[in-house]
């Protein structure tokens, strides 16, 4: 996954150790397709979060949607992440609909837009299921992640309160069921997220580290 993140040229675990050993748990026949649909998330929420002009932001994000919706019906651009999810047979059609769901976030977020912004980013995991060809529930999973993630993100304070209040009902669903082999990297994700937010332990502490093993080879 590593050298998936250098190909990209963005990191899709976002320098996060134990993020990067949950993606790692993805079937290898398809390993390359998930890192290039997580690098995309990255690289919609850099745009998002990291471009102060709001209206630049927007034209970025329209810039992905269209390249999204485009995917497969051509070559596609001379782009790494595209390519890769276009060799991967990626539904770009269902990708694209996360680049709106970044767009909520330029402007005020009420509870409202959060709640469309986690459905829009939560089929990140609803895409990354399908490739892996894992038949489990990932609704909760995916928008339980999108708001931890964003918690994580954000330097606003209140939006990230709001955001880890609306996660964690969320996660504590995902991480009830039993994961299939195909989509256990997705349920660790979900565990990767659950501890951030409890923030008892820092990152790579040996009993979170342990906590995703067990995962791996239970389901749970």
């Amino acid at each position: 996954m590593v050298n998936d993140a250098q190909t990209f040229g963005i990191d899709p675990a976002a320098g996060h150790p134990e993020r990067a050993l949950a993606l790692g748990y993805a079937p290898s026949a398809v390993r390359q397709g998930i890192a290039a649909a997580f690098a995309l998330d990255a690289t919609l929420a850099k745009l998002a979060i990291g471009t102060r002009d709001a209206m630049v932001a927007q034209l970025r994000l329209t810039w992905w949607h269209e390249a999204l919706l485009a995917l497969g019906s051509g070559e596609a651009p001379a782009q790494p992440i595209l390519r890769a999810l276009a060799a991967a047979g990626a539904d770009g059609g269902v990708l694209a609909r996360m680049g709106p769901g970044w767009e909520q976030l330029l402007g005020a977020p009420d509870a409202a837009v959060l709640a469309t912004f986690a459905e829009a980013r939560g089929l990140l995991f609803v895409e990354a299921a399908r490739l892996a060809g894992a038949s489990d529930d990932v609704r909760a999973a995916g928008q339980g992640w999108a708001l931890a993630d964003l918690s994580r993100l954000t330097v606003d304070p209140d939006l990230s309160a709001r955001a880890v209040a609306l996660a964690r009902p969320l996660l504590q669903q995902a991480a009830a069921q039993r994961w299939s082999g195909a989509g256990r990297f997705l349920g660790a994700l979900v565990h990767v997220a659950a501890a951030d937010l409890a923030g008892a332990q820092p990152v790579g502490a040996p009993k979170r580290v342990l906590r995703l093993a067990w995962h791996r080879l239970s389901g749970r």
